[in-house]
């Protein structure tokens, strides 16, 4: 499924504001932590989202990057806060343990978290498992329904999947009961559906609303594409 929209970007720092923070009424921003092993590509699937750009070379990231980005969420417009953590050894299992390392600030009040493997990697795959169970244990006490979505990039490398796709989609939205899609950042497939995804699961426990009509909108006018 394809969603007609408009993407947008503004970058800023851990401690950038967005246009949601309680003023003038505006609803709150959406945060959005995208977590995965080092190597999977979830920088790539942030930057092909926000800048509908990719690159063969990797960045590996050693300090948690900020976007800021925007959605139209049934008439509504939400800032989104998107923080592409790196590979952290584990999820702090206190605000003391989160404020105590730059690479994870932030990352237990998130929405909604976006929990990226390599389909080609099986250890990958196991760090997901390993980050949601963690998630579940140590998050805020009445914050357990926060929504986690698994996804599976580099879809263009199909032939050298590790485990069948049914298997992975059985266990994650049967047994853990989370969203799943998978997705490549190289052709941009499925980049839009899964942000789509993981803004509705936001949106639908806010607002209420089972069909959620979403636009994605840039600041930038001269980085407007429209993705159909």
């Amino acid at each position: 499924m394809h969603w007609p929209a408009v993407c947008e970007n503004r970058e800023g720092g851990a401690g950038s504001r967005g246009r949601g923070g309680g003023r003038g009424g505006m609803p709150p921003p959406f945060k959005i932590a995208v977590l995965g092993a080092q190597g999977v590509g979830k920088t790539a699937v942030v930057r092909r989202f926000l800048h509908d750009d990719y690159s063969e070379t990797g960045t590996p990231g050693h300090t948690r990057q900020v976007h800021l980005s925007a959605a139209v969420l049934n008439g509504h417009v939400h800032d989104l806060q998107i923080t592409d953590y790196p590979a952290i050894p584990s999820f702090p299992g206190s605000s003391l343990q989160e404020w105590a390392d730059s690479c994870c600030r932030g990352i237990r009040s998130a929405h909604v978290y976006i929990l990226v493997y390599d389909i080609c990697c099986f250890d990958s795959f196991e760090y997901v498992k390993t980050m949601r169970q963690q998630i579940l244990e140590t998050r805020l006490l009445g914050t357990a329904e926060t929504p986690i979505l698994i996804v599976g990039n580099k879809r263009d490398l199909q032939r050298g999947r590790v485990i069948p796709r049914h298997n992975v989609s059985d266990l994650v939205r049967k047994s853990w009961k989370c969203g799943y899609v998978e997705c490549s950042a190289k052709f941009n497939w499925h980049i839009l559906l899964l942000f789509s995804e993981a803004v509705r699961s936001v949106g639908c426990a806010r607002c209420k609303h089972i069909h959620a009509t979403i636009r994605f909108q840039r600041a930038l006018r001269r980085e407007r594409c429209s993705l159909m």
